[in-house]
């Protein structure tokens, strides 16, 4: 059975693979060009002390993104510890 959360609800140290982007339009398009894709395995190195933005691991690259982006990015954590 699927577990799907928003990326920003994931704990650091938590991995999973991405099941749906549901940003539109231009929003869309930033979040795919950094690799943000269905399939792909990301996993949650850091947050800063405010809990935004949120550091992620993904394809041996680290980037960071901000909780109303990571709002848009589901995640499939059905096969990770909890």
């Amino acid at each position: 059975m699927s577990q799907i959360v928003s990326l920003r609800n994931m704990r650091v140290g938590q991995q999973g693979k991405i099941a749906t982007v549901e940003a539109l339009g231009e929003m869309n398009r930033r979040i795919r060009d950094m690799g943000l894709i269905p399939g792909t395995t990301v996993s949650i190195v850091g947050r800063a002390p405010l809990k935004d933005p949120v550091a992620l691991r993904l394809s041996g690259v680290t980037i960071s993104l901000r909780n109303s982006e990571a709002d848009y990015i589901k995640v499939d954590i059905s096969g990770s510890a909890h």
